[in-house]
């Protein structure tokens, strides 16, 4: 892995506005953006901006009207009706809103209803093409422009990304940390990867980063612990997904959360002062991605293991062979000691985790073969 970090010499993100000169900030400092994941109709979204609009820490209410779903058959989003009702909840509300454009078109009718902010989604940053007709259509503007990560872990790609709309003259710009694709899954729906946000951070000190706890947790009950996280990495903001009932949300009903909940969860995170420097946060956060990433890779290929044992136990059963191989077993175990031996490990902890293995996988062949012909000091190969 190894992100290093490196300052340029010109800052080509120079001239960006600080987030507090265009999105109100909670008491706490911090910019919180909140709403919806989708504006599914007119009362859902009224509903939920005159809940959040009570609560003084929300600068914006955001929500998806144009939704890149990865299956056609998806709720792909109500479309440009939508701003209608986001007008309305503005008017009542006061609170100015954030939809995410994903193509020039998108942008063009986001312009003509007056939008007030918008967000890039990670689908969109990885394509520099559609990045570059979207700065194209803002040339000229003065809209807030929210950049989410790519959807793979490519720091250049998101930088390259806020780049094109710089160079279109957009100064009110800020990323939003929304985590990364990982090809093992791991108990988060994106992987954080937070050396890279803090890597970012280091390059453009003067560039506003939010997380996005909800697509980076993809359930509920880990959105305090990200949030928490993101604010001792001194992130700028918190872009989180509320909605009135999430039980019946249309979208990603498993990670947003009620208006009540949601004031909860701002009320329980903890702001702490900045201990230790940036070279430390950095290098540590990569030390702990990796092995997050290494331990749900042991984690899969335990589980992979455990298939193809059930396959064994399968067989023996269908050619009434029994588990009993303990040559098998003997040669396993001391090629496997010597081999961990090798690469530095203990003769000890090897062995103490070949017998935890050996010993599931027997018991799991047990219950396929009935328990009928399996003996104390049997293998399962």
């Amino acid at each position: 892995m190894g992100h290093q970090i490196v300052m340029p010499n010109n800052n080509p993100l120079a001239d960006i506005k600080p987030l507090n000169s265009w999105l109100k900030l909670a008491e706490s400092g911090i910019g919180i953006i909140a709403g919806p994941c989708s504006a599914e109709n007119e009362e859902q979204v009224l509903s939920c901006a005159r809940d959040l609009a009570k609560n003084k820490n929300v600068g914006a209410f955001r929500t998806g009207i144009w939704k890149p779903r990865t299956r056609p058959e998806g709720f792909e989003g109500a479309g440009e009706i939508a701003l209608r009702w986001l007008d309305q909840a503005k008017k009542e509300t006061g609170l100015p809103y954030c939809i995410e454009v994903a193509s020039a078109r998108h942008t063009e009718i986001a312009l003509k209803h007056h939008a007030d902010m918008l967000w890039l989604g990670a689908r969109t940053t990885v394509n520099p093409f559609l990045v570059q007709e979207i700065a194209d259509v803002l040339k000229g503007t003065d809209i807030p422009v929210l950049v989410k990560n790519p959807v793979n872990p490519d720091l250049e790609l998101w930088i390259g990304s806020l780049e094109r709309l710089y160079k279109s003259g957009l100064t009110k710009l800020a990323a939003i940390h929304r985590g990364f694709s990982f090809y093992r899954k791991g108990p988060y729906r994106n992987s954080p990867m937070w050396e890279l946000p803090i890597e970012l951070k280091s390059r453009f000190p003067n560039l506003p980063i939010l997380t996005d706890p909800s697509h980076i947790a993809g359930s509920r009950s880990l959105l305090k612990e990200i949030s928490q996280k993101a604010i001792n990495l001194e992130m700028d903001g918190l872009m989180i997904e509320v909605h009135p009932n999430p039980g019946i949300a249309l979208t990603d009903k498993n990670q947003q959360v009620t208006p009540e909940a949601f004031a909860q969860l701002l009320e329980e995170l903890v702001l702490r002062k900045r201990i230790g420097d940036k070279e430390f946060e950095i290098k540590l956060e990569q030390l702990r991605s990796e092995i997050d990433k290494l331990d749900s890779e042991l984690i899969h290929i335990l589980a992979r293991r455990m298939q193809i044992i059930d396959e064994i136990g399968n067989y023996k059963k269908v050619n009434n062979i029994t588990i009993l191989q303990l040559d098998r077993w003997r040669e396993i175990a001391s090629n496997r000691v010597a081999q961990a031996e090798n690469m530095g490990l203990s003769r000890e902890f090897i062995t103490t985790l070949l017998n935890i293995v050996h010993d599931e996988s027997i018991k799991r062949q047990e219950t396929i073969l009935g328990n009928s012909n399996s003996k104390p000091g049997d293998t399962e190969l």
